[in-house]
């Protein structure tokens, strides 16, 4: 089965952090944490970098790795690294997810999460409490 290796962004503003709806695909409709594919030559931290550039046309900062996610899909077996960042700049443009919202401890589990991301959930829950896991 092929390794997809991508990077997500938790990103965190003060109790709730940023999740974003997919528009396309056979997974269209399902909640995501935003990043993407690392490309040839790229750490996992410049891809995530890129990607939110690209996806949110804004800058983050990695304030620190959270988990490693292994999920098989029918298609590809997925690899990925998960990061809590913060906002350098405030602005946010959904370039190519249908909507977004910021969601808090008790509102994380209101979406339909894809299956990869949605193991996040206990660990990003514990980060909003102030409790590492």
């Amino acid at each position: 089965m092929k390794t997809i290796e991508v990077v997500a962004a938790i990103i965190r503003r003060g109790n709730a952090v940023f999740a974003t709806q997919r528009g396309y695909g056979s997974w269209k409709d399902f909640w995501e944490w935003p990043g993407g594919k690392i490309e040839a030559g790229e750490t996992p931290e410049e891809a995530l970098v890129r990607e939110i550039r690209e996806e949110l046309a804004t800058e983050i900062r990695i304030d620190k790795f959270l988990h490693t996610v292994d999920w098989d899909y029918p298609e590809f077996h997925l690899h990925m690294y998960c990061y809590i960042c913060s906002l350098v700049t405030g602005a946010l443009r959904l370039n190519e997810h249908e909507a977004a919202r910021w969601l808090t401890a008790d509102t994380l589990g209101s979406v339909r999460w894809l299956p990869a991301d949605e193991g996040l959930l206990p660990l990003i829950a514990a980060e909003l409490a102030g409790k590492s896991i």
